[in-house]
């Protein structure tokens, strides 16, 4: 069955000026991405009012939340590029089974990842490192947050379909609005009546985790009504007679398992990183966690470019457009490159700005600053380290993505962290050195990777029929 006319056009428009396509898929989602990272550190600000005891408490329930957006990123990622190849290839059936595929594997995930959190979360916390007061805060946030879950899940699974066919305008508008209201009830919920016009819970950190619930919930059901109600996807959805296909189930995940496992690989690296931190003081470990929020700034135009280079990737080698391929591979590690440059540079000479945002903690504001001065030095190449792997994601290679993220949280950056920390016993700042120097080896790693495969690809359109 053929795609209809309007996904026809569509290819053949991103085909006619691949940079033009590429802008016009990454800025829509870093429209959608920058309201959430706004979100993400108008969050932190509210939180950090609470003190910073509460900053570290969130801090531990990170690497489980990576966890969870692991599986549902790395498999969403597979079902992006599958949709999307199957588009290029002209192929609207099994476009469509890989969507409802998708749906499959997140009932499955909110699933398992909602009771486990509910039985096992207090004592993974404590294994995480979480201790006294922390722990306690730490638990607060996450039992009530693992009951939205299944909405975060669904959600991000219906935003990996979407993309696939290279709609991104409708997951930027929802995600913008679903931050918006998840900014508006955060005080409300967090803070005490009188401190907040005589209308806040006063809920304290359970208050943060209850606004993000009922946000992604709303978020959750403006997706179904999208989908299902207004059929607004070109991808249709035929729940009723659906079955399993080994071949499509294989499509997905044989980019989206390694792109899980590269994300759980970094979930465990946060945690190991939580717990060296931990040795040092508690306001350290708060003051990574306003770090990360912090260099999403600089991360926030590399991931939405690399987001369009999946589905453009996948589009043009479905279509066995190779020039096309080629051309868009290097604008956009180009593009992340250039972009990353500039964004480093401004963190860099305002990240003691940025850090008393979220707290007056000297320590914290201290730590932050120190590790992201550092770390900006780096962050050009991780924007192609990142860049590539979407490449490669997009060619239909899930492999090189885990591989190269084992070498760089397991193989050197965590062991490092551990051998500086514990052996040599020297001060926290040799933390970010081991990520500096496991960012240089997954750069090279990553740019050879991508060279072999369109070498390889390469060789395959020149060889004699």
């Amino acid at each position: 069955m053929a795609l209809n006319s309007k996904s026809e056009s569509r290819l053949e428009s991103f085909l006619e000026n691949p940079p033009k396509a590429l802008w016009s898929l990454a800025i829509p989602i870093m429209f959608g991405m920058g309201i959430h990272t706004l979100y993400n550190m108008v969050d932190m600000i509210f939180i950090g009012r609470l003190g910073g005891d509460a900053i570290a408490g969130v801090a531990f329930n990170m690497p489980l939340f990576f966890l969870m957006l692991g599986l549902t990123m790395g498999l969403g990622s597979g079902v992006t590029a599958s949709i999307a190849r199957y588009i290029g290839n002209n192929n609207k059936v099994n476009a469509d089974n890989s969507a409802e595929h998708a749906l499959a594997m997140a009932g499955a995930i909110a699933i398992v990842f909602t009771i486990s959190g509910l039985v096992l979360g207090k004592d993974l916390l404590a294994k995480l490192g979480a201790e006294g007061i922390i722990l306690e805060l730490a638990w607060d946030y996450l039992y009530v947050i693992v009951v939205g879950l299944p909405f975060m899940v669904f959600s991000g699974f219906f935003r990996s379909i979407l993309a696939g066919e290279g709609d991104m305008k409708l997951p930027m508008l929802v995600a913008g609005f679903g931050t918006i209201l998840n900014i508006i009830l955060d005080p409300i919920f967090i803070f005490e009546l009188e401190n907040y016009g005589g209308i806040g819970f006063g809920l304290g950190i359970k208050g943060a985790a209850l606004a993000t619930v009922v946000c992604q919930a709303i978020v959750f059901l403006i997706f179904v009504y999208m989908l299902f109600v207004k059929k607004h996807a070109y991808i249709t959805f035929n729940l009723k007679d659906f079955s399993p296909s080994r071949v499509i189930l294989w499509d997905i995940i044989k980019v989206g398992i390694p792109a899980s496992l590269s994300m759980i690989i970094m979930a465990l690296g946060q945690g190991v990183f939580n717990k060296i931190l931990i040795h040092y003081s508690s306001q350290t470990v708060a003051a990574y966690q306003v770090a990360g929020r912090l260099d999403m700034l600089i991360f926030l135009p590399i991931f939405s470019i690399a987001g369009g280079l999946t589905t453009l990737v996948g589009m043009f080698y479905g279509a066995k457009k190779i020039e096309a391929l080629k051309s868009i591979v290097k604008y956009g590690i180009s593009r992340s490159f250039m972009i990353t440059l500039c964004s480093s540079g401004f963190v860099y000479f305002f990240a003691p700005v940025f850090s008393a945002l979220f707290t007056q903690d000297t320590e914290i504001i201290d730590v932050s600053v120190d590790f992201l001065r550092l770390m900006t030095l780096v962050y050009p190449f991780v924007a192609i380290a990142i860049s590539c792997g979407r490449v490669m994601q997009g060619l239909g290679k899930g492999i090189p993505v885990l591989v190269i993220t084992t070498v760089r949280v397991l193989g050197i950056s965590a062991p490092l962290a551990l051998y500086f920390s514990f052996v040599l016993d020297k001060p926290v700042e040799w933390n970010w050195y081991a990520m500096m120097i496991s960012t240089g080896v997954a750069f090279v790693i990553a740019v050879n990777w991508v060279r072999f495969e369109l070498n390889k690809i390469n060789k395959l359109q020149q060889a004699p029929a």
